[in-house]
């Protein structure tokens, strides 16, 4: 039985946190910390109620202290356990970077994989919920630059769902991105169906990253909007305004950052000879800097028009009142297109 009530619509929220309820009751091995986790449920109630089903010694609050949650997550795995650790807000993981950089990251590596680190650091991040410096970063750069790290963002209540179980699921570490303005959000899943969607898949076709792929979200066939997390939405949203000006606009979801799905990239900018990246975090130097050269390099003699993005400015996250000119939206999306060369 899963912590919410399954029913016709499921939240973003409810995914993640029945996600890891299932996970609780299918392995006893895996126990959820950090800070705020336990008797308050998180600060989004993400956790809310896995201390009162499972006890406190597999779901338990944490010391102010990320760095060591981190640390205390690396011994944990070591002896057999799955630990699923909460950084309560994206910039709150910095200090933690060294245990996840230095330890967790290479751990496999440095031990020729003798030792495996089965551990889940999930991360609330990007914007759209007004919160000021420190609670509304984009940092999943970091952390797809560095090699041993698997990095998960799921824009949907269903991936929310089946990527979270797949994530915990692996041997390796994943840093899971939640994009906090989408924990509200609702979809037609209902938490049964999606439970039994992944208990139905093969352990084989889980831990290869089945969920991990990318996946068009909505078709078109002349320019391809490529994004992530929080920023699909707004893709699907530029592309149905799109549609009115005669254009047709298809949207990947990337969904996983590392492992990449660079094949599912080539074929939607092979098919429309286009394409658009768009995401919150700062464009320098970025994920959507990567997915852009990617497109570059494969995709050269198939591109109509230079690949253009839309992204974070390259600045601290601003004040609140600043945050809706900061972040993409349908307008600069639509912008990039009218930048675009149509002509044949």
């Amino acid at each position: 039985m899963s912590t919410i009530t399954a029913t016709s619509t499921t939240t973003f929220a409810s995914a993640l946190n029945t996600a890891m309820s299932d996970a609780m009751e299918a392995d006893e091995s895996v126990v959820v910390f950090g800070e705020d986790v336990g008797t308050l449920g998180g600060v989004f109630r993400i956790t809310d109620g896995l201390t009162k089903r499972f006890g406190a010694n597999r779901c338990f609050d944490t010391p102010l202290a990320e760095s060591g949650i981190a640390g205390t997550a690396v011994g944990m795995a070591i002896n057999g356990m799955r630990p699923v650790i909460e950084m309560q807000f994206d910039a709150f993981a910095f200090p933690a970077l060294e245990q996840i950089f230095s330890h967790i990251a290479k751990m496999a590596n440095r031990t020729r994989g003798r030792v495996r680190l089965p551990i889940v650091i999930r991360i609330p991040y990007g914007g759209g919920v007004g919160g000021v410096e420190h609670h509304c970063d984009s940092s999943e750069a970091y952390y797809a630059h560095t090699a041993g790290l698997k990095v998960f963002t799921p824009a949907t209540a269903a991936d929310a769902y089946l990527m979270l179980r797949e994530a915990i699921d692996t041997d390796d570490p994943v840093v899971f991105f939640e994009p906090k303005k989408l924990y509200w959000s609702k979809a037609p899943e209902d938490l049964s169906t999606l439970r039994q969607t992944y208990e139905s898949d093969s352990a084989h076709s889980r831990q290869i990253g089945a969920q991990g792929q990318a996946v068009v979200v909505r078709e078109g066939t002349d320019v391809s909007i490529i994004s992530y997390g929080p920023s699909v939405a707004t893709a699907v949203k530029a592309a149905e305004a799109a549609a009115e000006d005669g254009i047709s606009a298809e949207v990947l979801d990337m969904r996983s950052l590392v492992p990449f799905d660079e094949a599912g990239l080539i074929r939607t900018v092979e098919k429309t000879g286009r394409a658009v990246v768009v995401a919150e975090a700062q464009g320098f130097v970025s994920v959507a800097s990567e997915i852009t050269a990617r497109i570059q390099e494969r995709c050269f003699h198939s591109l109509a028009s230079p690949v253009l993005r839309v992204t974070g400015f390259d600045i601290p996250y601003p004040a609140p009142k600043l945050e809706e000119h900061h972040l993409p939206d349908v307008d600069r999306i639509l912008d990039a297109l009218d930048e675009m060369q149509w002509e044949d």
